[in-house]
């Protein structure tokens, strides 16, 4: 039976922290769905989806164990029809487990079968944060060392 596990977030932008947790996750699962959400709590995204979908695309060209796709519902529900079995998700701190440990117990409750697996960010990606990125950007600020993509 094929391990598969869906890799969610809005990844406003794909990070090399991302990047990072998807090639060391492929250690572990058969197959990873990077799954780019539609997040309620983030009224406008700052990079479009579909060009996001298109770049992380490029990042993981030639590994055909990682797959991209844009969902607009619950990630309990896309894993169920993707038939994964796990969610994987990257934490920087205790700040990112408190958050994540809420939704797994969520995830959990919806979908028996499901589990969630964390894995501890590399230490030299932990200060990498989406957030952070946009706003250097915004500003004119140079971001190239953080993506694993040219903008």
């Amino acid at each position: 039976m094929k391990r598969i596990a869906v890799f969610p977030g809005s990844f406003d932008p794909f990070t090399k922290g991302h990047e990072d947790i998807v090639r060391r996750g492929l250690k572990l699962f058969d197959e990873i769905v990077i799954a780019i959400g539609y997040n309620s709590q983030k009224a406008n995204r700052y990079f479009e989806i579909k060009y996001m979908e298109e770049k992380i695309n490029q990042t993981f060209q030639g590994t055909p164990e990682v797959s991209v796709l844009v969902y607009n519902e619950l990630t309990a529900q896309i894993s169920d029809k993707l038939g994964a079995s796990h969610i994987l998700r990257g934490l920087r701190n205790t700040t990112d487990f408190e958050y994540e440990n809420s939704i797994s117990q969520v995830n959990r409750d919806l979908n028996a079968d499901l589990e969630t697996v964390f894995l501890i960010t590399s230490p030299e990606l932990a200060a990498l944060n989406s957030s952070i990125i946009r706003e250097v950007h915004r500003y004119g600020g140079n971001v190239d060392k953080y993506l694993p993509y040219d903008l």
